[in-house]
């Protein structure tokens, strides 16, 4: 068996796979039919103009129902190892909040381009990566706090050094954005798609680009982590007939309070 092929371990790993093939195709398509700058342009850039938006928004869309998935499985799995720890309980629910807001802002981002929505979609993006680096934080005190007799600390570790990359890459982004959207360097750069090198503001350009990069990398490789976590879980299916045929439904099922036919266990 591979390594992927243990337990729940492909969810983080398609999760990261398909969130980064997004932002490559579209950044290759962008690239190829000169829409953009080959030298780092924004992330969002590459997915303002058609065919490459259309392209951007269904690979993202799917990219937040993983994050949906994998953060809920990470959600069962500490409160599994936990159960009576009520500390770790009410961080490890604030964490799952935290983590479908980030989701929802991924879906804002994936809906509303930048050059159309700006407003909106920096709304998501705030969603996105502050409060997705804000869940981050919550899973790294979870692991310092459930080491070392459920986490390594070695895990502890990892986790707050992508951390503290993440937030370094959300400060360099925000102090270049301000310097670059202050004026100084002229108006409506928002729908600006190609910079000349010896345009004023472009170093501020560069240093914010090259950042948001850096901040989406950081953000998917904080999943990698989980790897080794879930691949000691498994899902089973379990099915329960509640007739011999599909033609009525009987009345003890209509009454009986499990209607459910198919549940996951950890």
């Amino acid at each position: 068996m591979w390594w992927f092929q243990q337990g729940l371990s492909f969810l983080p790993v398609a999760l990261v796979v398909w969130s980064a093939a997004s932002f490559i195709f579209s950044y290759i398509t962008a690239i190829t039919l000169h829409h953009v700058d080959p030298l780092v342009p924004y992330i969002s850039d590459t997915g303002t103009v058609p065919p490459e938006r259309c392209l951007f928004g269904i690979m993202l869309n799917i990219s937040a129902f993983m994050g949906m998935a994998t953060m809920y499985v990470r959600y069962k799995q500490v409160h599994a190892l936990n159960p009576e720890k009520s500390k770790i309980t009410k961080l490890n629910k604030i964490g799952l909040t935290l983590g479908l807001m980030s989701c929802f802002g991924l879906c804002i981002i994936a809906n509303f381009q930048k050059c159309i929505l700006y407003y909106i979609h920096v709304i998501g993006a705030c969603l996105t990566f502050g409060v997705g680096v804000i869940y981050m934080l919550v899973q790294t005190i979870l692991s310092y706090l459930m080491q070392p007799e459920v986490h390594s600390k070695d895990i502890f570790w990892i986790r707050l050094a992508v951390l503290i990359w993440c937030s370094s890459s959300i400060a360099s982004m925000f102090i270049s954005s301000v310097v670059l959207y202050s004026g100084l360097y002229g108006t409506n750069l928002v729908q600006k798609l190609h910079w000349d090198p010896q345009e004023k503001g472009y170093t501020a350009h560069l240093i914010s680009t090259v950042s948001e990069w850096s901040l989406a990398f950081s953000f998917l490789s904080f999943f990698l982590t989980y790897i080794r976590d879930f691949q000691k879980i498994s899902l089973r299916a379990i099915v329960s007939l509640q007739g011999q045929t599909l033609y009525n439904t009987p009345q003890s099922f209509r009454t009986d309070e499990q209607t459910l036919l198919v549940a996951g266990s950890i």
